[in-house]
């Protein structure tokens, strides 16, 4: 389901707008999704950083190759 959002800019960046997504090529909307989407995952990228700053990985399972190998399922137990 989409839905409609209305959006107020200043003067200035409806020109700029007008300049790269003209309204009746339709590009305006993409345009406008496309920007919105990757400050949308900038931001998203932004929180993980954030969070891995204030607890990072252990360095110890992060350096051992073991940690990151595949273990074998052990008897009786079914793998997903």
């Amino acid at each position: 389901m989409a839905r409609q959002l209305i959006v107020e800019v200043d003067d200035a960046t409806a020109r700029e707008l007008e300049a790269v997504a003209p309204t009746r090529a339709r590009k305006r909307s993409e345009f406008l999704r496309q920007a919105l989407r990757r400050a949308l995952d900038a931001t998203q990228e932004q929180r993980m950083e954030d969070a891995y700053a204030r607890q990072p990985d252990d360095a110890e399972a992060f350096f051992d190759p073991e940690a990151w190998e595949a273990r074998p399922a052990r008897p009786g137990k079914r793998r997903p």
